[in-house]
């Protein structure tokens, strides 16, 4: 199993996960031509994608995702919550899952979980290929003993660093929308990523990656350091990921 990211943060995300020749793409929300050419950074075409799981409805998830698969004739996985908010995903073959039940895609199984954050019904998901997990965490305002329960045990792990409460709390929000973000329905400050890490931390963890860091409310300083600590690494063993390259390829 290997796994890449487009880019990840508020101005779009995009998680590449491959095993057994299948290629899933985990949301898309960069436009048409800027998903291509960050796919072609990876050395990937769309059309060798599998199709495209959805988390939620938010358009720094699901803005590219419709145009994306009408394009190259893509399925698409979500719940019904987010179907049922999604605006642009006429023309294209839709997959209702359930947020608790396990699928295949190819030589992926992807199992889906849900998460408290402020969408209709979003999911993160867990990656397995028969031997190697890859959990992914992101858009969560809090965590949650099923969630600590559905990472328990993963190889790597892709994990929401995106505010600083301290900076968040003198940062240049408006209030309401600093209620949102470091609210139980809003995004992991450093603190509540470290906290889960530290409690789902085993040997076989290979790699960290700190993603949907805010340009505004933290640093990747701050991110890697938080999550070293719950590792009792060096900070620079902890990965980032960025809004404008996301990151290579990282093989299981």
């Amino acid at each position: 199993m290997r796994f890449a990211s487009l880019g990840s943060g508020s101005e779009g995300n995009g998680l590449v996960v491959e095993a057994g020749g299948t290629r899933v793409l985990m949301d898309c929300g960069f436009g048409l031509a800027d998903s291509v050419a960050r796919l072609a950074r990876l050395g990937l075409e769309p059309g060798g994608l599998a199709g495209i799981v959805v988390t939620h409805e938010h358009s720094d998830h699901i803005g590219g995702v419709g145009r994306l698969a009408r394009r190259y004739r893509l399925p698409v996985w979500l719940t019904a919550g987010t179907r049922a908010m999604a605006q642009d995903l006429d023309g294209v073959t839709v997959q209702v899952i359930d947020s608790h039940a396990a699928f295949a895609v190819g030589g992926l199984e992807i199992q889906p979980y849900p998460v408290p954050h402020d969408a209709r019904e979003p999911v993160q998901y867990v990656f397995c290929d028969g031997n190697r997990r890859l959990g992914v965490l992101t858009d969560a305002g809090c965590s949650t003993p099923h969630i600590e329960a559905m990472l328990a045990g993963v190889d790597a792990l892709v994990l929401e660093c995106n505010h600083d409460a301290e900076m968040l709390e003198n940062g240049p929000y408006p209030a309401s929308l600093k209620r949102r973000v470091g609210g139980r329905f809003g995004h992991l400050e450093n603190g509540q990523s470290a906290a889960l890490l530290a409690k789902i931390r085993h040997g076989k963890l290979q790699c960290v990656i700190a993603a949907h860091v805010s340009r505004k409310n933290n640093t990747d300083g701050l991110a890697r350091r938080a999550l070293a600590q719950a590792l009792d690494c060096a900070d620079g063993e902890v990965r980032v990921a960025c809004q404008t390259t996301g990151f290579d390829w990282i093989r299981l």
